[in-house]
């Protein structure tokens, strides 16, 4: 007896193949049905649909009065009643970002209330706000009803909804697009109508246009609320290229002067994602900042950002307004602050200057979702276009075939009127007596016996001859187009070059490449001395003639070393895990105090601990070593980074550990290593390269996990050894060239054992 509580196997899925399958069906409905716009209409599908909606309730632009808005509750209800059913919410959201100038380069819809405002101000509810249609949304739904696109049902069966929008333009491109799918993105710039048109026509007219007069035609994106792009041709090429780069964005400003000698700093157009709200609060956050959570008190950072900040700026007020939609008045500290150097200032700690991503991502034409170039969007669009145009034409030829057809039947008619009247009166089957007397086709019949009596007059005539000949020469032009690839051609282009005519617009947005502004921490060029401790307790002290025996430090701990310096240097701290961090002298504590944790300037990775320190100048040549054998020189500018969790370095293995790094002067010729047990090799400095980036280095010494290497230095003539002698008294010898001679090599050898040491320390200069 079969047990019926026990499943057939072959209606089972293990639970992993069905997550699996589950999973990847949720993540195309992401891909393709919410998140991704598609390269020929620009548009996600809610997007879609909500345009689609408002076509059929009448919204699509008529005239410069009409039609009517109507609330945006209506629009969305219908929306989601026959098309998406989804939040309401969502598409709320998406309705008011296509009604926003400053969303969109090119708004789709004309909105009537509060749509919200650049400084993140949300919409109004949708039963306050109305909408319609703008004009520029005709490109989109003009054509829709002439068999340009395939139309599919709607989620429950009950309508039909298009699979695309004709699209006359490429509004992928014009609008631009972001979204976030699963395992994938997309930010898609927004563009010049105008330069995309022209584009567009180019590669029309040449598919193998040149790079170089494609990126002529296209010189970057062209956003909603105008700024500056000031990364370089260069970079913008490379970023359309591969489809994904990153481009730097800049305010405009204006200066106005005033009454005797003052002036303000007025910007007036902000970069995409910056609104004067957030710059406001920057600037708050600058000089009023709060003690971060873990702190005692403000960060050298912090209160230096604020002295630089404050010493150029006095007041900054939001004067923006319907007449001026961006004003932030800068006021400067004098009327002497150097223009420029509030300018910089302002940039460097604001979003004043921002960046901005670049993923050209998107659903092809082939229903994938790619990452393309912007000439593969281009191409893909205008394929699109051109079978759309195909599609029309042989739509628009069907019907005036039809027409033609339905004429000739009329015309036959009026040329033997009587005859017809008498065969209708008479014959008890007209239609079919119609037919055979005049060989005509049902359809030709069914449009005589509806004719009104009032067309058969001769004035009729007359116009159906008109008629005939007009749909006869526009049958002519509709099967050039269809047999001609010319002449298709020839007709987008004549379309594309129209529509740029009637809806194109001035750029918005500036290129023109400059330079990153840095903040520039003016610092007065003294000599300083670096104390650190062995705890990484750090302080700057005024002078060189500091006397390491009067130097004081908290119980337990000590001395790592001193570093004569100046304010304008930079001090080092090497990482346990390899990694490099950094910090300006001039930030560093004064006074004869413990001075400061250096784990309160830099951020150290979990796990890691401070190894070793060096302050010195930029165009210090350092030697650097571990103890497994590998170094390499580098600048102490190579290693700078600007941010506080550093940057990665130095590439160590397992057990091996970072020596102290070296100063090397420009005298010494020679690099000497030192192992545990004592042996000793020189060789040539030459021998050791200069990595700028970084890494594992070239071996110095032949060494092994018993016997690793113990110090370097650097030298010229003679070289100093330190370690134990007999009694483990300390003991200092000093290698002159002869001494030296005897252990010197190869680069990579094992040395010879110094003699005369019970045990080896280091090695000194």
């Amino acid at each position: 007896m079969t047990d019926l509580f026990t499943p057939d196997p072959a209606d089972t899925t293990a639970l992993a193949e069905y997550a699996e399958r589950a999973y990847l069906e949720y993540a195309l409905s992401v891909v393709k049905g919410r998140a991704l716009p598609d390269v020929c209409d620009g548009q996600k599908p809610v997007q879609r649909r909500i345009l689609y909606a408002m076509e059929r309730m009448g919204l699509a632009f008529t005239t410069a009065s009409g039609p009517k808005p109507v609330k945006s509750a209506r629009v969305v209800g219908d929306v989601l009643g026959r098309f998406h059913p989804h939040s309401d919410q969502a598409a709320y959201d998406a309705l008011v970002r296509m009604a926003q100038d400053f969303s969109q380069r090119y708004p789709l819809i004309d909105g009537q209330g509060n749509f919200g405002s650049r400084d993140g101000d949300g919409a109004a509810a949708m039963r306050y706000t109305e909408a319609r249609l703008a004009p520029i949304s005709r490109l989109l739904l003009d054509e829709i009803d002439e068999g340009t696109v395939d139309f599919i049902p709607n989620y429950d069966g009950s309508t039909q909804e298009p699979r695309l929008l004709p699209a006359r333009l490429p509004f992928v491109l014009l609008n631009g697009a972001s979204g976030i799918a699963v395992g994938l993105a997309t930010e898609v710039p927004s563009h010049n109508l105008r330069e995309i048109a022209a584009a567009a026509v180019a590669l029309i007219r040449d598919p193998k246009l040149s790079d170089d007069d494609f990126a002529a035609l296209i010189p970057g994106p062209d956003f909603p609320g105008g700024g500056q792009i000031i990364s370089s041709a260069e970079d913008i090429r490379s970023a359309y290229a591969s489809g994904r780069g990153s481009l730097k964005l800049r305010a405009r400003w204006k200066i106005e002067d005033l009454a005797r000698g003052q002036w303000n700093l007025v910007v007036t157009e902000l970069p995409p994602g910056t609104s004067t709200q957030k710059v406001l609060e920057e600037i708050e956050e600058l000089t009023n900042p709060k003690v971060k959570a873990g702190k005692k008190s403000l960060s050298p950072e912090q209160q230096q950002q604020k002295a630089t900040l404050l010493a150029v700026l006095d007041a900054v007020r939001d004067e923006s307004s319907k007449d001026a939609p961006v004003r932030l008045v800068f006021e400067p500290k004098t009327r002497t602050v150097e223009q420029q150097e509030l300018i910089t200032t302002l940039l460097a700690h604001t979003s004043l200057e921002s960046s901005t991503p670049i993923n050209l991502t998107m659903v092809g034409a082939d229903g994938r979702p790619t990452q393309k170039s912007l000439r593969q969007i281009l191409t893909e669009w205008i394929e699109f276009r051109m079978r759309t145009v195909q599609r029309r034409t042989q739509f628009r030829l069907t019907k005036v075939l039809e027409r033609i057809h339905i004429l000739e039947g009329r015309q036959l008619v009026l040329l033997n009127i009587d005859e017809v009247i008498r065969i209708i009166r008479g014959a008890d089957e007209p239609k079919a007596a119609l037919i055979e007397r005049f060989r005509l086709s049902d359809r030709q019949a069914d449009d005589i016996l509806d004719i009104r009596l009032r067309q058969l007059a001769r004035l009729e005539a007359i116009k159906i001859e008109q008629e005939l000949k007009e749909l006869r020469g526009e049958q002519a032009k509709l099967e050039d187009i269809l047999a001609n690839p010319a002449s298709l051609k020839r007709t987008v282009v004549r379309e594309i070059e129209a529509d740029a005519k009637t809806h194109g617009d001035e750029r918005r947005t500036l290129i023109q490449a400059e330079k990153k502004a840095v903040a520039e921490i003016k610092l007065i060029d003294e000599p300083v001395t670096v104390v650190v401790s062995l705890k990484g307790w750090v302080r700057a002290l005024k002078g060189h003639e500091v006397g390491a025996t009067t130097l004081a430090f908290k119980a337990g701990d000590g001395l790592y070393g001193t570093f004569t310096s100046r304010s304008v240097d930079t001090l080092l701290v090497f990482g346990s895990n390899g990694r490099v961090y950094s910090t300006a002298v001039g930030l560093l504590p004064g006074g004869r105090g413990d001075g400061q944790p250096i784990t309160s300037l830099i951020d150290l990775e979990t796990g890691t601990q401070p190894a070793h320190y060096f302050a010195g100048s930029a165009a210090q040549l350092l030697l650097l070593a571990n103890t497994g054998g590998f170094g390499l020189m580098a600048l102490a500018g190579d290693l700078v980074s600007r941010q506080r969790g550093g940057k990665s370095f130095l590439t160590l293995e397992a057990g091996e550990h970072l020596l102290p790094p070296v100063a090397v002067a420009e005298a010494h010729t020679r690099v000497a290593v030192l192992s545990l047990s004592g042996r000793l090799l020189v060789f040539p400095r030459d021998e050791v390269k200069r990595q700028p980036g970084g890494g594992r280095g070239l071996t110095l010494m032949d060494v092994d996990a018993k016997d690793p290497m113990l110090s370097v230095a650097s030298c010229a003539q003679t070289l100093v050894v330190q370690g134990l002698g007999r009694g483990d008294k300390p003991k200092a010898e000093s290698l002159g060239a002869a001494a030296l001679a005897a252990h010197e090599g190869r680069r990579a050898r094992k040395g010879h054992r110094i003699e005369g040491f019970k045990k080896v320390l280091r090695l000194g200069a």
